[in-house]
């Protein structure tokens, strides 16, 4: 009995899903999810998951719904793009020389050292996770 509770309980657990690259759909525009790189997900409480194609995406996709009831917010980081990582905690650049699949220039980055190195090499800005939501609240 205990084990299938323990069971329960660990199913239950909002986790991310491993993406299907050509498969999975974005949640806010329908595009079908191809690049890795810019691909962001959303896992509410309950462990329904939203897969988006482009970090632009998700923001919109917060700006329009309800933002109480989300677990994780993840993107990838583009230079190693095989695993979710904390949005809350990423930080993130916009470059015209980095185009993003919805036309954002956002891509995301581990740490500030290598968005920062990144800039220094294709231009833009550098931003920390409450500075973009405070842009595409706009």
């Amino acid at each position: 009995m205990l084990l299938a509770i323990t069971c329960l309980l660990v199913a239950c657990q909002p986790a991310p899903q491993p993406l299907s690259l050509g498969q999975d759909v974005c949640a806010h525009c329908k595009m079908t999810i191809v690049d890795e790189q810019f691909a962001a997900e959303l896992v509410t409480t309950k462990s329904k998951v939203f897969k988006f194609d482009a970090i632009e995406c998700m923001m919109a996709f917060l700006k329009e719904n309800d933002q109480s009831s989300y677990a994780l917010y993840l993107v990838r980081d583009f230079e190693s793009p095989n695993d979710w990582q904390d949005a809350t905690t990423s930080s993130y650049l916009i470059s015209k020389e980095i185009p993003s699949p919805m036309g954002g220039y956002l891509s995301a980055w581990n740490n500030e050292q290598n968005a920062l190195r990144m800039q220094a090499n294709k231009g833009g800005e550098v931003h920390t996770w409450a500075e973009i939501v405070t842009l595409f609240e706009e």
